[in-house]
């Protein structure tokens, strides 16, 4: 798949699944790259024998499966003590870097000399957390293009605010989840908001990308401020919509999201 360039990094996704994606992290002139959420070894280990790359590290958002199901085998692939990030209260077994937000509130790559912010994210997973590096956003399960994660551990007051941190990031962040989810978020969102033009536009253009098989991924968070009702529970035209749906008067946008996730989860 194509890999994204920005002036530190060269981000690749490879695909896993049915639609996760497992985000590999370089750098000019390095031959080690670190890897993000790897559920599956196997394609990560394809491509880094391929590529003739070295592993250097592994860092993990939140604990389900399909984001970490790989971390032994790529132990074992490397044959040497390599970093492994993630947040220390959510049982993920190998971690020998573990992050807690309590006191960390960055992390530096070694291998890159690069400083990675932590952000808690809590709300998908109670310990879920991201990482910002030189403008990019890795969220997991978090903020997806067009929808957010659901809610298995935490409350909606804590994913409303997870969210809002991560629409308070620069315009120009860009955004790498780990799903494919896109088209189907869309078709939620403009049955919400089925009016909004750059909703409509970003349809378009991610219908035509996806007839193409490119990723829609990565997203920024110029975009998902205006196309993604999840980010926008204050708007007048997201809770006009809720209240019609569930026959109701929210006003609040912590009711007005807790509704929106409820009707997504049943669309």
């Amino acid at each position: 798949m194509q890999a994204i360039e920005s002036s530190k990094l060269k981000i690749t996704p490879l695909a896993a699944f049915n639609d996760n994606y497992i985000w590999i992290i370089a750098q000019a002139g390095n031959q080690s790259v670190y890897v993000i959420d790897p559920g599956d070894a196997q394609v990560v280990i394809d491509y880094l024998d391929t590529e003739q790359l070295q592993l250097a590290g592994i860092l993990i958002t939140h604990h389900h499966h399909d984001h970490t199901g790989g971390i032994a085998k790529l132990l074992a692939y490397a044959g040497q003590q390599i970093e492994v990030y993630g947040p220390d209260s959510e049982n993920i077994t190998h971690l020998n870097n573990p992050i807690s937000t309590n006191i960390q509130s960055h992390i530096k790559l070694k291998q890159f000399k690069l400083r990675v912010d932590i952000i808690p994210l809590p709300g998908h997973t109670l310990g879920h957390i991201g990482y910002l590096m030189a403008g990019e956003l890795f969220c997991g399960d978090t903020l997806f293009s067009g929808g957010c994660g659901r809610l298995f551990e935490g409350t909606p007051m804590q994913m409303h605010d997870s969210l809002m941190t991560l629409s308070r990031l620069p315009a120009e962040t860009r955004v790498y989840c780990a799903h494919e989810y896109t088209l189907a978020n869309l078709d939620f969102a403009l049955s919400v908001e089925p009016t909004n033009p750059e909703l409509i536009q970003y349809h378009e253009l991610c219908l035509n990308k996806r007839s193409k098989q490119v990723a829609t991924i990565p997203t920024s968070i110029a975009t998902e401020r205006n196309i993604n009702p999840f980010l926008r529970c204050n708007a007048d035209t997201i809770k006009a919509s809720v209240n019609q749906h569930f026959m109701q008067n929210a006003s609040d946008p912590v009711d007005t999201f807790a509704l929106l996730r409820q009707w997504k989860d049943n669309f």
